[in-house]
C-alpha cells in the first residue's frame, strides 16, 4: 500500500497541484492586503470617512449587521476585478510568446511532379495534340 501512494503522490499532477495552493494562497494573501490596506482607505477618503461594516438596524432583540455583508460583497467585486486584471496581463504575455512561433514555408514541389500534374490536366481536357 506505501508504495501505491507514494506512486500517487509522486505523480505530476499531486505535485502540481500542491504548487498551485501554495502560490494560490500567497497570491491570497496579496489580493487581501490590496484591498484592506490601499484600496479600502481610498474608498473611505472617497465616502468621506464612513465605514460600512458599522451600518446595523435592531428590530426587536435581533440586531441586523447590513453593513458587514455589503462590505463582504464590495470586497468580493474588488478581488474578482484584482484576480482579471492579473488574468488579462498574463494573457497578454503568452499571446507576444504565440506570436514568436516560426513561420513554416510550404515546400515547393518536384519539377516532375508539376509537369507530370500538368500532362494529367491536358489530357482530361482532351487537349492531347497541343502542348
Amino acid at each position: 500500500m506505501w508504495k501505491e501512494f507514494k506512486s500517487f503522490a509522486m505523480k505530476g499532477n499531486v505535485l502540481d497541484l500542491a504548487v498551485a495552493v501554495v502560490i494560490g494562497a500567497a497570491f491570497g494573501k496579496i489580493v487581501s492586503s490590496l484591498v484592506a490596506d490601499i484600496i479600502m482607505p481610498l474608498m473611505g477618503l472617497i465616502s468621506g470617512g464612513k465605514n460600512l461594516e458599522n451600518l446595523t438596524f435592531t428590530y426587536l432583540d435581533a440586531t441586523v449587521k447590513y453593513g458587514v455583508f455589503l462590505q463582504s460583497v464590495i470586497d468580493f467585486f474588488i478581488i474578482s476585478f484584482s484576480i482579471f486584471m492579473v488574468i488579462k496581463v498574463a494573457n497578454r504575455f503568452k499571446r507576444k510568446e504565440a506570436v514568436k512561433v516560426e513561420v513554416v514555408e510550404t515546400p515547393v514541389p518536384d519539377p516532375e511532379i508539376v509537369l507530370l500534374t500538368e500532362i494529367r490536366d491536358l489530357l482530361r481536357t482532351g487537349k492531347q495534340g497541343e502542348v
